[in-house]
Order: C-alpha cells, then sequence, then structure tokens
C-alpha cells in the first residue's frame, strides 16, 4: 500500500498588485507532475520569492506581469530533477581512467581522492555542477564524500543548485582506503557535520548523517548517525545492499533490528534485496536511491538484483541516482530515466513495467518524497521555484506527439536550454551563468588530474593508447 504523499506547505497566492520576479509564458508543453499530473499546453509559471506562486494557461494569466518574462515558446517545462545519490566532488578530474574489467576500482577511487588539494577538489566539484546543472538537475544527494568542505561549498554557493551533503564516517578498517575513525570521533564529526552545513546556501544546503555502510560501521555509529538525524529533524543514508544468495538475518533485517530504518533515512543502491526486506523498508518507510547505470557498467546483472518494481508496488518511495562519473560515467538524469524505463521491460520481457510516465516521477516528484523534502518535485502553488525548460525545436524531440514519451525515451540533458533553481536562472541558452569560462574552468579540472594521477602513480594502460606519430 502507498504511503499518503507529505503536503507542502501551500502559500498565498501573490496579490496581483505586487510584481513577481519571474513570469514563464507560453510554454509549448508543461509537465506539472501535480497532484493530477497536469500537462498543460500554451501554459505559465509565476515564481516570487523563490517560489511557485501561479500556474496555469498563458491566457489566465496574462494580466500579470512580472520583473522578467522568459518566452518559453517550443519549449517543455519540467520540474527541477532530483539525483538522489551523486558523488561530485572527486571524479571529474580522472573521469575514464578505468577501464570497464577495473578490479578494486573504489580502492583506487579514495586513494586518488586522498591526494587532491582544496583547489582541485573546488574546480572538480565545480565542473560536476556544471554538468549537472546544464542538463537538467537541480537538487543532489552527495553523500559526504567531500574531502574539503569549504571548497566545495564554495562550489555549491557559486553554482545556486539544492544540495544534501554531510561527511561520510567509518569506524571499521576496510579495504577500499576510507578514513577510518574511533567511533566516539566518527560520531562528534557526523555531529559537527550537521551543525556546521545546515541551512547554508541560504537554505539550499541540508546537512545528513552519512556513514558509509553497514558493512564498514559498527552498529554503534550507525545507531548513533540515526540518532542524530532525529533529534536534528534531518534524515540519513548510506550505501546498502540486500540478502542476496546469503543466508541468516539480512543486512536490512539488521538495521531494523537496531532501529536504523524508518522515513528520514534513505538506503543507496540497494541489489538484491529480498522480498522479507522490501516488506521491512515499506512498513517502516525507508526509503530508497537506485543508481542503474552503475548496476548496468559493473554487470551487476539488474534482471537478477533490480527490486524496482516491487519497491513500487509496496509503496516504498524511490529516488533516482547516478553514482560518481567514475561508476556511470555520467550525470544526466535523463538517460536514467530512459535506463529505468526499458531495463525492466527487457530483463522481465514485460513492456508493462515503468512506463516513462513513472521514471519522470520518480526523477521529480517520488524523488522528493524520498528524500523528505515535499516542498520540491512538482510545479504546483506553493512549492519552490525549480523549473527546467527543454528546447524541443531539436531533431531528436520531433514529431512532438506525447511529451513524456519523448522525454524519455527520445531526449537527453543535452537539450536543456534553460534552468531555474528558487526563481534564479542558473542556466541560460544552454550555458551555465555561474562559470564566467568554461575553457579555463576544464583547463583547470584537466591539470588536476594529471597531478593526482602522478602523485598516485595510478595509470592503467588504453585499448587504443592515443600517439602523435
Amino acid at each position: 500500500m502507498s504511503r499518503p504523499e507529505v503536503k507542502p506547505e501551500i502559500k498565498p497566492e501573490i496579490k496581483p498588485e505586487i510584481k513577481p520576479e519571474i513570469k514563464i509564458d507560453h510554454i509549448e508543453y508543461l509537465l506539472t507532475v501535480d497532484s493530477d499530473r497536469r500537462v498543460l499546453l500554451d501554459g505559465a509559471i509565476v515564481i516570487g520569492d523563490g517560489t511557485i506562486t501561479h500556474v496555469g494557461p498563458s491566457s489566465e494569466l496574462a494580466e500579470i506581469d512580472a520583473d522578467r518574462v522568459i518566452d518559453a515558446t517550443g519549449m517543455l517545462a519540467t520540474p527541477g530533477f532530483i539525483n538522489g545519490h551523486l558523488h561530485i566532488s572527486y571524479a571529474h578530474a580522472v573521469r575514464g581512467i578505468f577501464p570497464d574489467d577495473v578490479e578494486g576500482r573504489l580502492a583506487h577511487v579514495f586513494a586518488m581522492q586522498s591526494a587532491m588539494t582544496a583547489d582541485e577538489e573546488y574546480v572538480t566539484t565545480l565542473l560536476g555542477l556544471t554538468e549537472m546543472l546544464m542538463t537538467g538537475t537541480t537538487t543532489l544527494v552527495d553523500p559526504g564524500t567531500t574531502r574539503f568542505p569549504d571548497a566545495c561549498m564554495a562550489a555549491y554557493e557559486a553554482a545556486g543548485c539544492r544540495v544534501i551533503t554531510g561527511e561520510h564516517v567509518t569506524d571499521t578498517d576496510n579495504d577500499v582506503n576510507l578514513p577510518v575513525y574511533d567511533t566516539g570521533e566518527a560520531i562528534d564529526r557526523m555531529e559537527a557535520s550537521v551543525a556546521a552545513l545546515h541551512g547554508r546556501c541560504d537554505g539550499r544546503m541540508t546537512a545528513w548523517t552519512m556513514p558509509f555502510s553497514l558493512d564498514v560501521c559498527s552498529p554503534e555509529l550507525l545507531k548513533a548517525a540515526k540518532r542524530i538525524a532525529d533529534e536534528a529533524g534531518t534524515s540519513m543514508t548510506l550505501h546498502h545492499q540486500g540478502a542476496g544468495d546469503r543466508t541468516g538475518s539480512s543486512p536490512t533485517a539488521r538495521l531494523a533490528e537496531i532501529s536504523v530504518l524508518g522515513p528520514n533515512v534513505l538506503l543507496s543502491h540497494c541489489p538484491g534485496l529480498s522480498g522479507e526486506e522490501i516488506d521491512l523498508l515499506a512498513a517502516t518507510g525507508t526509503s530508497v536511491v537506485l543508481c542503474p547505470s552503475t548496476v548496468i557498467k559493473a554487470g551487476g546483472h539488474i534482471a537478477g538484483t533490480g527490486r524496482l518494481p516491487e519497491l513500487l508496488d509496496a509503496g516504498v518511495n524511490v529516488s533516482l541516482g547516478t553514482d560518481s562519473v567514475n561508476s556511470s560515467n555520467f550525470i544526466d538524469l535523463v538517460r536514467v530515466m530512459q535506463l529505468v524505463a526499458t531495463l525492466y521491460k527487457d530483463a522481465r520481457s514485460d513492456t508493462t513495467l515503468i512506463p516513462p510516465e513513472t521514471a519522470i516521477e520518480l526523477a521529480t516528484r517520488v524523488g522528493a518524497q524520498a528524500l523528505h523534502i515535499p516542498e520540491i518535485g512538482a510545479i504546483e502553488v506553493g512549492r519552490r521555484g525549480d523549473v527546467v525548460l527543454f528546447d524541443t525545436m531539436r531533431p531528436q524531440w520531433r514529431g512532438l506527439i506525447d511529451p513524456a514519451r519523448n522525454l524519455v525515451h527520445s531526449a537527453t540533458g543535452d537539450s536543456v536550454d534553460t534552468v531555474i533553481v528558487e526563481g534564479r536562472v542558473v542556466v541560460e541558452a544552454g550555458r551555465a551563468c555561474f562559470v564566467d569560462d568554461l575553457g579555463d574552468l576544464i583547463d583547470r579540472v584537466d591539470t588536476a588530474g594529471r597531478r593526482i594521477r602522478a602523485r598516485t602513480g595510478r595509470s592503467f594502460p588504453s585499448a587504443w593508447p592515443a600517439t602523435r606519430e
């Protein structure tokens, strides 16, 4: 049984005599993903003080003026997309370094991250955010894997996105080069992280507790993470996998036994969940984020381990993620929507599974519920003004008969024209407004990558090596 949605606080509409900030007018197709799943032809959106104040046909909102009016003729509007699991800070500088069959990838990943400087992490994060916003994602969960939080904070503030982050901690030895703390220190670091980060970036930042996983965190640390999240009125996330073929108490049952499940818990990846584990998640209101692009790139057998249809049937809120660009190698959530709308059809020979409309909901409204942020995820009055405009006057969009089908099955994030976060235009005409010189930023990231590879000695031969001969 599906759980009822948490409704956002509906703010009163701006009175006609008060001039709103932004009006998006003459939208060819407006996918509201609202409670009625309305799709409006020739629609309009008004955003005032960062909040959506009016949504409707352009003709009905014609008398409303604004400081800025965006002509969205030939555009499709969606809510800003939500990436529920994106390691943003370390991978762009060494993107593509790994062959598909590399062994011990995570050990290499975290060894290279540990060699980064603050400036390198800043430019790498900023380039990642640039790619993310330019493809329509306005909110991300970075599961704590930052080495220099202040450097990443500067990138978040510049980009104007909405971010959930914290400090990931472990207190158990591991073979992937994660830093290990004494349990008491790890707990103190989580508490300090939540206190220091929560509410920054003009309120666009939310701080969660982020123990890395059940395998490398003691029960004491996991229970403390849940307690801190509960007391702070926030949430927690951790990497997780189901029982698979293992016998005995399942990993999800072990979390339940120590009371580390609940509506403010987001479990990432979750391959191999059993039916009993899914029932536990549904009963406790625990949410899940899936990263299908990482699964298939790693040969994770989504036909055998993926449980998205069962999770949705059980009423579990599910978000979509991309992981890092050294896991799936891209962060375009439109591509992820296409994957979830096709993978299960093929794996189970059932074309009724995960229609494109459901894929869109997972990237927007349902994803917002999974992250416990009811004020985003839809274009309706009272929600925050996070809007994406796609340029449908591109060959891949036409003919345009059903916008949901074309968005998921035909388009990519490369056709994004404009992105707005809380009424601030951060991408315009396909360009990031917060980056003065994209070429210079790319050069700095490339330089960072060369230095990190030199410091760590990480190198993997290419099947087709490039030469000057």
